[in-house]
């Protein structure tokens, strides 16, 4: 369903970001702790929203959670989504209208050392997401964040909603599995030609290669990069010739935000599966983010690792989303290119490394205003 011109300007009239739909909205947010959790909880709080997040403590250090002080702006909660019981009191208790699911383990290397791990926090813990919303009444919306990884990928091409899911690595292979009993949820318990029997959207939002300040994640190319530089040294970038869809954690996080929106409005048109990627959608190479983002630092080096021990795990040489159908259907775009999307997150590392009054909680909050003023050049609905 597309939306059609009257509802267009409807959505269009009032400039509040996403037309005010979620001050005073219970929301709740798992992963909460995360790079893009955090960023996502701070926006909500931005926009009156009254969020409640379930995560793991945070598995870094330092963290964006705790930069931000996210813990004296929003009502937290550490757990396990493998918890059952836990998550489920937890959402029995916070009553929310939209959940936004994002805890997961994210790396992929990772998941070749921990695979049992990988499998149950990714597809397990999803399930037992759907299960607690099932079991709330209140909610309405219900978004769950996979990745482009979740596609079987084939030489490269571009990636759409329609293509098949699939993985050789174990986190691609849990994403995907994630997608599935998304699928089967909606079918089976939210079905949208049966709006009438419950009052749940559910959707699935995949994202590419998300990059912004506050990631300190190991085994991620930009993180990488800020550590070295930051110390003096050369980062080392495994393979300059992966080609990703690189884009900033703003962009994908206001297609949630969106898409969120849209399904408040016209929940049984919008519970489907969404891609949220770059304008770029033919990719970049890795070095070419390398060098954008040592132009933005100012001076920094890299090298790739001597030897060959990193290929025996394998990963896809190129991804490339086309997010036409968000395109065309929510009328959804990306702000930023991404030169833009990297010298954005150098200006975020920058300030942290370099400036001793640098204030997170302040420049993130600088940064999401900054995003929204260069959204209202362009028309965005959102």
């Amino acid at each position: 369903m597309v939306l059609g011109p009257r509802a267009l300007e409807e959505m269009a009239i009032n400039r509040t970001p996403f037309g005010g739909v979620f001050a005073g909205r219970r929301v709740l947010v798992t992963g909460h702790t995360g790079f893009k959790g955090s960023w996502l909880c701070l926006w909500l709080h931005e926009l009156g929203a009254r969020v409640v997040g379930y995560a793991l403590p945070p598995d870094t250090k330092p963290s964006l959670y705790t930069a931000l002080g996210l813990d004296r702006l929003i009502e937290s909660h550490l757990g396990d989504v493998r918890d059952f019981e836990r998550l489920s009191g937890i959402m029995r208790r916070a009553k929310p209208e939209i959940i936004f699911h994002l805890a997961a383990q994210p790396i992929v290397r990772l998941s070749y050392s921990l695979p049992v791990e990988t499998f149950a926090v990714n597809l397990q813990g999803t399930v037992h997401l759907l299960e607690a919303v099932r079991q709330t009444r209140s909610a309405r919306v219900c978004l769950v964040v996979t990745t482009d990884k979740c596609y079987e990928n084939r030489a490269g091409r571009l990636l759409t909603e329609a293509d098949r899911l699939g993985g050789h690595d174990p986190y691609s292979a849990s994403k995907a599995c994630a997608e599935l009993a998304v699928s089967s949820y909606r079918d089976s318990f939210f079905a949208p030609a049966q709006f009438g029997r419950h009052k749940l959207s559910l959707s699935s939002a995949r994202a590419g290669n998300v990059i912004g300040g506050g990631d300190w994640a190991g085994d991620r190319l930009l993180p990488d990069c800020m550590r070295a530089w930051a110390r003096g040294a050369a980062a080392l970038v495994r393979n300059p010739r992966s080609v990703r869809p690189w884009q900033h954690a703003l962009d994908p996080l206001a297609g949630y935000l969106h898409l969120a929106r849209c399904q408040l409005c016209r929940p049984k048109a919008h519970a489907e599966a969404w891609n949220f990627g770059p304008a770029a959608a033919a990719g970049v190479p890795a070095a070419e983010i390398v060098r954008i983002a040592a132009t933005a630092w100012g001076k920094g080096l890299w090298r790739t690792p001597p030897g060959r021990s990193q290929s025996r795990l394998r990963e896809a040489p190129a991804l490339r989303l086309d997010s036409g159908k968000a395109r065309r259907r929510l009328c959804w775009q990306p702000v930023y290119s991404t030169a833009q999307a990297v010298a954005e997150t150098v200006r975020w590392y920058r300030g942290f490394y370099r400036e001793r009054s640098f204030d997170a909680l302040a420049f993130s909050r600088s940064q999401i205003q900054d995003f929204l003023a260069a959204g209202r050049q362009r028309p965005w609905l959102w």
